[in-house]
């Protein structure tokens, strides 16, 4: 059973500009029934190129229906610019928060707003065409697609994957890509991400010591784990103590006590700081095992 927050509720029960756009300038379909999920979404423009209306037409869950009317609400009133900078966390976010396993449908309204900017750019006569090669053949995901939701959501394991875009949801073929994708992505933030040097005396600021830990999980640990199947998630951070949830394999491991102590701990320590102790975060672990069941 979701957790669904009374926002959430509200526009599934009375979702917003529901319905379809006759004269519409703009036209984005997006999905498919054969996926489980389809949107439909149409807009108008207003003589100074601003969206006076926006309506949509969905076939799928309560969040597919609430996301898609979040998305009609925030558009309006803004030039096809603005309207593209709405992000997927930000339709999340209006709503209190999804399921993990929901996210996707938030990434269905944005990409049902880009098909009909597309549409309305293009006359009608251009069909929206996703970037990228298919990686994901049971979903129709491409390698760009991934690395958006990677790069925007900061997603670190294939199952987060599944959960924004449904890649490596059906046969699992293609997870083995996915994890490619994922650790080039995150390596190329932490490039991007460079920490500034630590204030005098050598001491991490609080944000410096997240950073860096996330760092030395993405470039010294993560990619060890995953030679083995497995993986880590950071889940917080307390003074000198690291909370991880092991996943994939070492989830299973019976020497994952070893792998913790003699290979993540080892590594923060020695490109962190020596007074760090790792702990595994029970709750974490036990809901994917919970969710796998």
């Amino acid at each position: 059973m979701w957790e669904y927050t009374d926002k959430l509720k509200d526009h599934f029960f009375n979702p917003r500009n529901v319905g379809e756009i006759e004269d519409a300038d703009g036209v984005g379909e997006v999905g498919s029934l054969a996926c489980g999920d389809a949107l439909r979404l149409t807009f108008k423009l207003d003589k100074e190129g601003r969206i006076a209306d926006a309506k949509f037409k969905t076939f799928g869950c309560a969040s597919a229906i609430a996301t898609s009317s979040v998305l009609t609400e925030l558009i309006k009133g803004k030039t096809l610019e603005e309207a593209m900078k709405v992000t997927n966390k930000e339709i999340a976010e209006y709503l209190g928060g999804l399921p993990e396993q929901k996210m996707h449908c938030s990434v269905m309204g944005r990409e049902a707003l880009e098909a009909a900017i597309d549409n309305y750019r293009t006359g009608g006569q251009g069909k929206h065409e996703i970037e990228g090669t298919i990686v994901c053949t049971c979903f129709g995901v491409t390698d760009k697609e991934i690395e958006r939701v990677v790069r925007e959501n900061d997603l670190t394991t294939v199952e987060q994957v599944t959960n924004y875009c449904k890649a490596g949801g059906g046969c699992g073929g293609c997870h083995g890509e996915i994890e490619k994708i994922i650790e080039r992505v995150q390596g190329e933030r932490a490039k991007e991400q460079m920490l500034p040097p630590p204030r005098k005396g050598g001491k991490l600021t609080t944000i410096q010591k997240i950073q860096l830990i996330q760092q030395t999980i993405n470039e010294q640990i993560r990619p060890a784990l995953r030679a083995h199947g497995g993986n880590i998630e950071l889940i917080d951070v307390e003074g000198s103590k690291v909370l991880i949830a092991f996943r994939g394999m070492c989830a299973q491991c019976k020497v994952s006590e070893f792998t913790m102590k003699d290979v993540v701990e080892a590594k923060l320590r020695e490109f962190v700081a020596p007074e760090l102790y790792v702990e595994e975060d029970a709750d974490s672990s036990g809901a994917e095992h919970e969710h796998k069941g």
